[in-house]
């Protein structure tokens, strides 16, 4: 597998070699873009963060990523230390200074800040919240909508709000790159986790979903991150008129699905042809999938 087929990858861009990055207030070049060793996110993982995309000089959703994220922060008690304005305004700066107008994927970051120690207390916290942007030109590569991807089902599962709360944005994800590098190692290109209780919850990275018929199904969300994309992809398939379900079902039911596919703020919609091996549906995306990405851009147009 390569990131050819991933569902993270993207097309090379020589633009990306000169953005610049914002660091608390400066636009730096990338390669001269850094924390401190010393910062909480560098030192726990300790911070959130958000995934949005500028598409044809808009970015959608803006407000529901802002949401999430100040939501975030204020579970693990974390002062970003800025307005929602004023973050709104970093990202118009970020995406003004480097020329960019589309086709943009930008990586916003929070950490709770500088430490006096590397240590787990957040009250050896030094002055205020890092805030990072990175904004870089990203085009998803064609071959995985074109082929589809192939999933392998992890033995790392997904947690529970009382173990970790899956809905937090948080830069701590070592539980799913440890399920993708299993998948990997497969010959896979995501890892797919099943919850607790061994219904389907997500991929590693992405939202998943199986079609039965014309019905397009995800899981509840109990115990997975519930992407806006995703919800975005409801939203549009439901206002078409169709049925999408959040309901639990089993790997069982996703080896007799019809099709599916997961979603995601880069990839959009990105169809799965094969999971554990066995091939979904034809082996090939098919047109449900191709309805439902298609019900998802004309919604992108409004969000």
């Amino acid at each position: 597998m390569t990131e050819e087929t991933s569902a993270q990858g993207y097309l090379p861009d020589q633009r990306n070699k000169n953005v610049l990055v914002y660091v608390n207030g400066d636009l730096v070049p990338r390669n001269e873009a850094s924390v401190s060793v010393f910062d909480s996110a560098f030192v726990l993982g300790d911070g959130v963060w958000e995934g949005l995309r500028l598409v044809q000089g808009r970015i959608p959703q803006l407000d529901a990523h802002l949401d999430r994220l100040f939501e975030g922060a204020g579970s693990i008690a974390l002062d970003i230390g800025r307005s929602r304005d004023e973050l709104k305004g970093a990202i118009q700066d970020t995406l003004k200074a480097n020329d960019m107008d589309d086709g943009v994927h930008i990586r916003l970051m929070v950490s709770r800040g500088l430490k006096s120690t590397p240590n787990q207390d957040p009250r050896f916290v030094i002055g205020t919240a890092t805030l990072v942007i990175v904004a870089e030109f990203k085009t998803p590569r064609p071959d995985a909508k074109k082929k589809g991807l192939s999933l392998l089902t992890s033995t790392f599962r997904t947690s529970g709000p009382d173990v970790f709360d899956m809905r937090l944005n948080s830069h701590s994800r070592l539980n799913f790159i440890q399920a993708l590098i299993q998948a990997i190692n497969a010959g896979a290109d995501e890892a797919l986790m099943l919850d607790t209780r061994g219904f389907v919850a997500s991929c590693n990275s992405t939202n998943f979903f199986i079609i039965r018929g014309r019905e397009i199904w995800t899981s509840t969300g109990l115990f997975s991150f519930k992407g806006l994309t995703q919800s975005a992809v409801i939203d549009a398939w439901r206002g078409a008129g169709e049925v999408a379900l959040e309901t639990d079902f089993t790997l069982a039911q996703c080896y007799a699905a019809s099709e599916a596919f997961v979603t995601g703020t880069l990839g959009g919609v990105t169809p799965v042809t094969k999971i554990d091996g066995r091939i979904i549906g034809t082996g090939q995306p098919g047109p449900i999938t191709e309805a439902v990405s298609a019900a998802y851009q004309a919604l992108l147009a409004h969000l």
